[in-house]
C-alpha cells in the first residue's frame, strides 16, 4: 500500500454534465491518486470537507490512451476516478466553491 497523506489523495473534481447531474443524488466525482484505496478516499473527503459523512465510494481505473506523433508511439498517464456518495449534501457544495 502506498503511504499517501489525505491531502494528496484527491487531485481535482471532475466537472462534466454527467457528474453535475449526479450531484442531485448526493454523488460527487473526483480524480484521485492512482494508488489510493477506497478507505483512503473516504478519509480524505471527510477530513477535507468537515461535517460530511461518506456513505460509499465507487472507484474506476482508466488506462492511458495510446498516442502517436509521427512514427513514435506513447501512452498518456493512467487515471483513477472516484464517485463518492455522501450523507450531508449542502455542506460539501459550499466548501467546494471556496477551495476550487
Amino acid at each position: 500500500m502506498a503511504d499517501i497523506k489525505y491531502y494528496d489523495v484527491i487531485l481535482k473534481p471532475v466537472v462534466t454534465e454527467k457528474s453535475m447531474n449526479a450531484m442531485a443524488e448526493k454523488k460527487y466525482t473526483f480524480l484521485v491518486h492512482p494508488s489510493a484505496t477506497k478507505n483512503q478516499i473516504k478519509e480524505a473527503v471527510e477530513k477535507m470537507f468537515e461535517g460530511t459523512k461518506v456513505a460509499k465510494v465507487n472507484t474506476m481505473n482508466n488506462d492511458g490512451k495510446t498516442k502517436r506523433r509521427g512514427m513514435t508511439f506513447g501512452k498518456t498517464a493512467k487515471t483513477k476516478k472516484a464517485i463518492v456518495m455522501i450523507l450531508l449534501h449542502c455542506i460539501l457544495w459550499i466548501k467546494m466553491e471556496k477551495i476550487w
